[in-house]
């Protein structure tokens, strides 16, 4: 007899967002598109439609679930670093400012042929899912939530580097006109994140596009935006508009600017206290509620083996 060992973090599949919540969420949106010809709606509402929104709900692949409750959407849109678009979690207002079509992604370095490549044709070449992921901030705080994307690999694949290429260095777009927090001094724009490339081809490596089985919204980091759950938040860079294979290590966003507290692997681990607080416990932002923080967020089945020899790293901070 097969036995199925449940993974700890796992939860049953009616603690999750039924799929036909989505369609029926779809429906909606598409009536509501039907009423501005009845002039019911002011157009302004549409008017920047995501051309990709017919691929949403994706189909979710079951192989993810959750330890916990999905966060709704409310808490998750409303508590958001991005700072780009300020030091505040509530970001929506102004990072709706973003333009994200066009949207051209390029990608370059040690690859067989350097490119770019437009968001809505990259969409062309992969296949979308949605995948329930938990998401850990190195705040403390942490959310459930189900994107939609494709695997990171397909990405990798898609841009055919090179053997000399051991990490992939992520760049989020840089415009000062609509992005009030790039006009300051003090941070190193563009925000510049990597990880090596056995990261980028872990199952659990994601590129997303949207969430709640519909488009992201911009301050979630629209139109492309990378999830490593089990990792600190930080890592996952926003708006991605290049994509570079490279030999050397970069350095981060962060380790610029605080390298003491910010390294460059940002595995979330309870018993490596971030300098100025505890990572011992998270906050749920939907309801308060602290639970302990899992080694890898919990994904340590899939994840652990990639540090296998590097015990003289930073590894966790």
């Amino acid at each position: 007899m097969h036995i199925r060992t449940k993974r700890g973090w796992e939860i049953p599949e009616s603690q999750a967002t039924p799929e036909h919540i989505f369609l029926s969420r779809r429906a909606i949106l598409g009536a509501g598109a039907g009423l501005i010809g009845a002039g019911m709606l002011p157009e302004a509402a549409f008017a920047d439609t995501d051309p990709s929104a017919g691929l949403y709900p994706a189909k979710r692949n079951e192989r993810y679930t959750l330890d916990r409750p999905m966060t709704p959407e409310a808490s998750a849109s409303s508590v958001n670093n991005y700072y780009e678009f300020g030091t505040n979690y509530d970001v929506g207002r102004a990072a709706a400012k973003l333009k994200t079509r066009p949207w051209t992604i390029t990608i370059d370095g040690l690859v067989e042929k350097p490119m770019q490549v437009g968001i809505d044709d990259l969409l062309k070449a992969v296949t979308l899912e949605e995948r329930l992921y938990r998401h850990r901030c190195v705040e403390a705080w942490s959310m459930a939530v189900p994107w939609t994307g494709f695997p990171m690999k397909a990405l990798v694949d898609y841009a055919k580097p090179l053997g000399s290429a051991k990490y992939v260095r992520f760049e989020t777009f840089l415009d000062r006109a609509v992005a009030p927090g790039q006009n300051g001094r003090f941070y190193p724009w563009p925000y510049v994140e990597a990880i090596t490339m056995a990261e980028a081809n872990n199952e659990l490596a994601f590129m997303v596009t949207g969430i709640y089985g519909q488009p992201a919204p911009n301050q979630f980091g629209a139109p492309l935006r990378v999830a490593l759950p089990w990792k600190y938040g930080f890592k996952s860079s926003k708006a991605v508009v290049k994509v570079s294979f490279v030999e050397t290590r970069p350095k981060s966003f962060w380790e610029v600017v605080q390298g003491a507290e910010y390294g460059f692997w940002a595995n979330v681990n309870p018993q490596v206290p971030h300098p100025r607080w505890s990572q011992a416990t998270e906050k749920d932002i939907a309801t308060g509620e602290r639970r302990p923080t899992l080694l890898y967020n919990g994904y340590g089945e899939y994840v652990a083996g990639l540090y296998t020899g590097l015990e003289k790293e930073k590894l966790f901070m």
